[in-house]
């Protein structure tokens, strides 16, 4: 069963060894790379949820709050790990991420920025109905960014 668990002195060396396949690299920050953003984040209300099955953590998301107009949430980081894709955990985690959003209330959309190339995350984002925003961030031209409501 997937749930979030959080960071701790027991777990981190674990969690922070998490890895996607080479070819994904290109994409992502290291998980540890992404605790350190959650930490960098810390005022921006940066959420880091290690996403488990059971006991044993498959992959880590970073959130935060989006500061610029509109408001909103920022799904930064958002990784399984290499041994565990393609098992459904990615669109379980997903779904979880989004009912606490939503349960959260504090802002009505959810922006992912996700590399124009990575076919694969952009399908799982759009099966969740996020959709291009037609923004162009000009320090991420390559990147397509993607909103949710989270009403819908």
């Amino acid at each position: 069963m997937v749930r979030f668990c959080e960071v701790t002195e027991e777990n981190w060396l674990e969690v922070a060894s998490l890895s996607v396949a080479e070819e994904q690299k290109r994409f992502l920050a290291p998980a540890v790379g992404i605790l350190a953003r959650g930490y960098v984040y810390r005022n921006c209300n940066a959420k880091v949820y290690v996403i488990a099955d059971g006991e044993r953590p498959v992959g880590l998301a970073l959130v935060r709050d989006f500061t610029d107009e509109p408001l909103g949430y920022d799904l930064q980081q958002f990784m399984i790990d290499r041994r565990w894709q393609g098992r459904g955990y990615g669109t379980a985690a997903l779904r979880l991420i989004l009912e606490e959003l939503k349960r959260d209330g504090r802002f009505g959309q959810v922006e992912v920025c996700v590399k124009r190339d990575d076919a694969a995350a952009i399908h799982l984002y759009e099966k969740f109905g996020f959709r291009d925003s037609g923004y162009v961030d000009p320090d991420a031209p390559d990147a397509v960014n993607m909103i949710r409501i989270l009403g819908d």
